[in-house]
Parts: C-alpha cells; structure tokens; sequence
C-alpha cells in the first residue's frame, strides 16, 4: 500500500477574540495519495480554506491548532505544525505551493509578473537570473499564456482574470511542488475561462504526479476533476469517499442539499431547495432529512409598464493616444446592437468577460453614454436626453451590482444605505415613514428590523446581496439590471438569492436584465437569452431552447465548458 504524502490526524483549529473562542475545524481526519486529486467542499465558513491555510502554517496568531499535519518526502516524514519558521519557509513555495482565490491580490502591483515568478525560482533554487527568466517564459508557454516571452515584462493590472490566475499557476509550478493546494482558484471566471484553467491543472498534475487539494463550493466542477472528495459543514467533514461516489450515492443531508440547490438540476422557474430544508431540527434526530420542498412554479404577473427597445446602440471607447494626440485604436464594446424586452419579463444577457455585457447594462442606465443609438424606456428615448432631464427617471432604473462589499458604504449603516436614494428622491414625508419602509423592505428579503444600524462588513457575503437588492427596491423601480450578482456566491446561498429574486419579482412586478457568464443560473431565471460575443448579439430566443438545443457555435461552446455536466443529465 503507498503511502500518504500528507495525513491530516485530529485537525482542530480555535480562533481566539476578546477572550471569545471560536472553533473553526473540529477534530478532521484525511489522507491526500501521491498523485491525488482531492476536493474539499462546502460553504463559506464550513472551514475549507482554514484547513488549507494550516498546511502552510499561514494562520494568524490567534489561532490556536491541536492535531497532527504529517507530511512525507524521500521517506522522511515531517509534522509541519512542529516546524520553525526557517524550516517552514523551505518548504513553502518549494515542496508545497498553493494558488489563491483571487490572484489580483496575491500578485504585487508594482513587480512584473515575470519577476514575481522569478523571485520565486531564484529563493528556492540555485541559478543566475538569466536562467530563472529563461524558465519563467517556459513556465508561461506551459500555462499557455499569449505570448510569454512579452508577458514577462507586464505588470498585473495589464492581464485578464484567467491570465493572471495562470501566472499565479507557473508561480505555484516554478519549483515542481509535491503537493499543490487551490483554493477556489476559478471563482467569477467564465466558464470557458475556468474549464480551460482547470484542464491546464490537470495535465500539469498529470506530467508531473504531484498532489493536488482542490477547494471548491462547486461540486459540478469537482466532479469534472477530483479523484476523492470531502464535504465539509460548520468545521466537520460530513463525508468523504470516491468523488462519482460520493456525488452519485450522497448519504449525508448536507451533501444532498448541496447538490440539489443548484439552478441546472431544476426546471426554469421552479423553487430551488436551500440547505435548511434538508435537515429537520427535532430532539430526537437533529439531522433527519426533509424529503419535502415548495414547488411554486413562477407565473409572470400582471406589470405595470417597462417596456424596453435598443435600437442600433453603440458603445465605442478611444484607444492609446500616439504622440500627436490621436487615438490610434477604437474598442467596439457594444458593436450595433438590437433587441427588446416586454412587461414584466426577465432576459438573461451572457457571454464571456469583455464581450460587452456589462457595458451594454450600464449604457441602458446611462452610467455610460452610448456613442449612437437610441434605449427607449416605456417611449422616452434615454440616449438622448440631457442629465437634468434623466435625474428624475433614475429612480425607475436601478442595478445590482456583482460584488455587494464593494457597492455598500462601509462608514454607513444598511438601514442609512437603504433610506439615501428614498431621502435623495423625496420620497415619504419623514425620516419615521423611511425607517418604517427600510423595514419594511429588510424582512422582505429575510433580514430583520434588528439589522437595520448595523453595518456591511457584520454580514455575510449572501446576505450583504439581499441589502443590496433591497436598496434597488426602495425606490420601486420599473427595471432593474443584476449584473453578476449571485456568480460568486455559494450555491446554497445563491439558491435563496434566486428564489428572493422570483418572489420579489411577482410581489413588485420589475422588468431585468440578468447579466452573468453562468448559463445555468441564467436559464433558470430568466424568460429570454441573449447570447453576447465580441459586443455583439449572436444569438437569442426563449431560455430553455438556448440553454438545450443552442444554435451558434460559441453557445455551444458556452455550455460546453458549464462544469459538472455528467450529474446534472
């Protein structure tokens, strides 16, 4: 029998505030093979990436961890909590590398991605620079990035989301680890996007036999990649097993929840089960399972008007200036585009990242003015109306943007957040009546009067989503555009948001736009699909027929590349 690379024994990790203990990882247990690939699965805050970060010894001070960590190379076996922090340095990077979620903040701003990988190759192994450059570029050709020999000299800000996650791979690969941990590594990317970085991590795992620790809350995308899979729930594995085991024959009422709450397993419009139903809280069995969930089926109301027509919109942006002063460049975001939407209805807008969907969303709300075209919104052409005129429609048109953190004021309570557009619109006669509605709006998306002075960064990211909408609704707007707001939310919690947003829908009667990359969330929310490509629109018709029977070649591909394809049939 071979022997682990890496036994986890009797993990647990406590985090200590204010004389406050918290535990984040109850006494887990788990072995990872040489040539492994093993996923770890479960919601933000099941204790996923905590568990990963104490492989690398990464944890603050003020976590507290109990248990054994053994790793084992050249027949020497190593516990990596008893290491120094000389010794640890050693092995980080070298023996064991990791990538992190989002690579725009673990790459350095001001270094080349070239030296940044360099530094790396140079820390670890002994080399001139020259070789550790020669190296850098094979490593980019290995990723397949454009152009290595050039990519070299960029900074980040220079590259794409997928790029720059590869150029935290060839900085992961650089010195040909044992064992690569990934923590969430295609969050938000597009599909094909993230399809083509998780082949790149297979065949590198497979031309080098090296281990991998997948982290995911995606378990479509763990069944494309993982040879073992373990679910974690409130810092406990829950199960563990053969992944097409575990996902085909789920045994424990968290894993089932998990699969059944994603949007591609129900028919459009059908209520999407959330966690809590899976599990029936009594004296007697406190996990007995909820066979039993809502079916509603989303019938369209009757709406007040929102009727929208694009006609021949343009959307044009001014490249690089040469040394004259004329634009050497012109960058067709939205290339004449066409199309309309009813009362009442919801079109999904999807494609990947720089196709000019969010361009399209913000040039209908005016946030970007249109170089030719008209938006008519129920017969008034906003394309050509001055600001002082579109002030006072503005409360008629409102966004969910993709990142809620960054679209709430951090210095402002929700229920302030929420009064602002009422106070900006002069809507109700005082601050009371405001309050009252704020309320009002909270529970309807399953918050509490209690929440209202608090503040942003004391919620969670799912419920920092329904503050978000429920700001958009104080207004009672006609139409409203969601612009990537669930894609980087746990399934579980983009179930609620979704089912919110049905409920929601038929209560206030809004007519949206649903801009995202994720076809199987846009499916099941929306009427009508429009397929986007280089800001153009190639291909659109009822949701459910471009979502099975697609017509153009890059919506096939789009489906295609959705991960987790052979447990959803």
């Amino acid at each position: 029998m071979t022997k682990p690379l890496l036994q986890v024994q009797n993990l647990s990790i406590d985090f200590i505030s204010e004389g406050v203990t918290s535990p984040a990882v109850k006494n887990i247990s788990f072995d990872v093979a040489p040539g492994e690939i093993v996923a770890i699965v479960g919601e933000s805050g099941s204790g996923k990436s905590v568990t990963a970060l104490s492989l690398m010894k990464l944890l603050p001070a003020s976590a507290t961890i109990k248990g054994q960590l053994i790793f084992s190379k050249n027949e020497t076996d190593t516990d990596i909590l008893k290491l120094s922090s000389k010794a640890i340095n050693a092995i980080r990077g070298k023996d064991i590398a990791m990538i992190f979620q989002e690579p725009m903040t673990s790459l350095n701003p001001v270094f080349t991605c070239g030296y940044q990988v360099m530094e790396s190759i140079l820390l670890h192994q002994p080399g001139s620079t020259a070789s550790a450059k020669e190296k850098t570029i094979a490593l980019f050709q290995k990723v397949q990035l454009p152009d290595p020999a050039k990519m070299v000299n960029r900074y980040p800000h220079e590259l794409s989301g997928g790029q720059k996650q590869r150029v935290m791979i060839a900085m992961a690969m650089s010195c040909s680890p044992s064992l690569l941990i990934a923590d969430e590594p295609t969050t938000a990317l597009d599909v094909t996007v993230q399809k083509t970085i998780l082949e790149l991590v297979k065949e590198l795992q497979r031309q080098t036999g090296m281990s991998v620790i997948l982290i995911s809350h995606d378990l479509g995308l763990v069944a494309d990649i993982a040879d073992k899979v373990l679910v974690m729930y409130k810092g406990e594995i829950v199960e563990q097993g053969a992944t097409q085991n575990v996902l085909k024959d789920p045994k424990h009422p968290y894993t089932k929840a998990l699969l059944a709450c994603r949007p591609a397993m129900h028919k459009r419009g059908k209520r999407l089960p959330v966690v809590s139903d899976f599990f029936k809280t009594t004296e007697d069995d406190p996990a007995m399972v909820k066979e039993v969930y809502e079916d509603t089926i989303f019938v369209k109301p009757v709406l007040k008007n929102a009727t929208l027509k694009v006609e021949n919109l343009k959307v044009y942006f001014r490249g690089k200036r040469s040394l004259w002063g004329k634009s050497t460049a012109l960058f067709k975001a939205v290339d004449d585009v066409s199309f309309s939407i009813e009362q009442g209805e919801t079109v999904g807008l999807v494609g990947e990242s720089g196709c000019g969907k969010t361009t399209l969303g913000r040039a209908i709300l005016q946030l970007v003015k249109p170089t030719s075209g008209n938006i008519i919104l129920n017969e008034i052409n906003l394309a050509h109306l001055p600001n002082a005129a579109m002030r006072p429609l503005r409360k008629d048109l409102q966004i969910v943007f993709q990142d809620p953190y960054g679209s709430l004021n951090p210095r402002l309570t929700i229920g302030a957040a929420i009064q602002e557009p009422m106070k900006i619109h002069d809507l109700f006669k005082n601050d009371k009546e405001r309050k009252d509605k704020v309320i009002e709006l909270l529970e309807k998306v399953n918050l509490n009067a209690q929440h209202f002075n608090r503040y942003p960064h004391q919620f969670s990211g799912g419920q920092r989503q329904r503050i978000c909408v429920a700001r958009a609704l104080a207004l009672n707007p006609s139409f409203l555009i969601f612009d990537e707001s669930v894609s980087a939310l746990d399934v579980s919690v983009q179930a609620q948001v979704l089912n919110l947003l049905n409920d929601l829908k038929k209560e206030f009667g809004f007519t949206s736009i649903f801009i995202s990359h994720d076809l199987s969330v846009v499916r099941y929310i929306s009427d009508r699909i429009l397929v986007m490509n280089k800001g153009k629109i190639i291909e659109e018709g009822p949701a459910d027929e471009i979502y099975f029977s697609p017509k153009h070649i890059y919506t096939q591909k789009l489906i295609e590349a959705i991960p987790g394809r052979a447990i959803q049939l």
